[in-house]
């Protein structure tokens, strides 16, 4: 081997050298910088509890919370098991059963619905408004009982399906403390103490199933996912958020109980949020901002730990 080959073989020996140092420095710092940003998120993440213990201790009520980071599956909880009035958070697991009851063939999501004034309930929402004999699909009333909350819309699903499907759709899709004992809104009932229940486990376990595109199929848990979105009840969850950023949820709202549940799209990672409260309060306003504050902490948490 001549001196040139020599001084070339040199080169690109001492080039490689050069090259793979760079590269195993390259994955030095990044793995380095993954693991700091993974501490500087579990610290705020348990600056996070301590806010939320903060806000349970000067809350004048009963909280079940679930709060989880989705992107890590770390879970803050209060009370998960406990059980609370449902209210219109039972529209929920109901959404999901009328979809699940539509890919059985059990009802049309096209099939027309003509209104009648036996329908019709009090309480939320803009159907009882509405002129007998306006024809809705079973998609729009299932729309309508969420995004707008709707009772009436609520009541005629409820009867096409049957409380009996319901109940025992909740059990498949994995609940465990999710039971309708009456249509939502019969408040003669309530007032006789035959009461629905629900539990901020039962309810989050549904919704990380949605956003998982794991409950019975991604179609399903697309189409529940899609009219979660477009909920017009901004007023807990969403209050002190940002106007960009997209919440997928529902409320609940009854005499002594407020709820509000749902998925949270952040940059950093998105959150389930689930919070149900009862109270004695006059009216619902200190729930709806203790919601509301503990949505705004969580939603810091993950501005803070990007």
């Amino acid at each position: 081997m001549n001196s040139t080959a020599k001084k070339i073989l040199k080169i690109i020996l001492v080039s490689g050298l050069i090259i793979a140092g760079m590269y195993l420095g390259f994955l030095f710092f990044t793995q380095f910088g993954k693991q700091a940003a993974l501490t500087q998120r579990k610290a705020a993440w348990d600056q996070l509890k301590q806010k939320i213990s903060r806000q349970l201790f000067r809350f004048n009520g009963e909280a079940g919370i679930v709060i989880k980071d989705l992107r890590f599956d770390w879970e803050l909880a209060y009370q998960k098991n406990k059980l609370f009035p449902s209210a219109s958070l039972a529209k929920v697991p109901i959404m999901c059963a009328c979809f699940m009851a539509a890919q059985e063939g059990r009802i049309k999501l096209d099939r027309q619905v003509v209104l009648k004034n036996s329908d019709k309930l009090s309480g939320s929402g803009i159907l009882k408004e509405v002129r007998p004999g306006t024809v809705f699909k079973v998609e729009e009333l299932i729309g309508l009982m969420i995004y707008d909350s709707d009772n009436t819309a609520t009541n005629i699903l409820t009867n096409l399906v049957g409380i009996d499907y319901l109940n025992r759709a909740f059990v498949r899709l994995g609940l465990r403390d999710t039971e309708l004992s009456r249509p939502i809104a019969d408040y003669r009932l309530r007032a006789r103490g035959i009461e629905n229940y629900t539990s901020a486990r039962d309810i989050a376990w549904l919704l990380e199933q949605i956003y998982r595109r794991k409950l019975v199929n991604r179609n399903l848990a697309e189409q529940c996912l899609k009219v979660l979105k477009l909920q017009r009840v901004n007023d807990r969850i969403p209050k002190y958020l940002p106007v960009e950023v997209t919440v997928a949820h529902k409320t609940g709202l009854e005499r002594n109980v407020c709820h509000d549940a749902g998925i949270v799209f952040c940059v950093s990672g998105d959150l389930l949020i689930c919070i149900l409260t009862r109270h004695t309060n006059p009216n619902a306003f200190p729930s709806k901002n203790f919601i509301a504050n503990l949505a705004r902490d969580a939603y810091a948490y993950t501005a803070s730990a990007r």
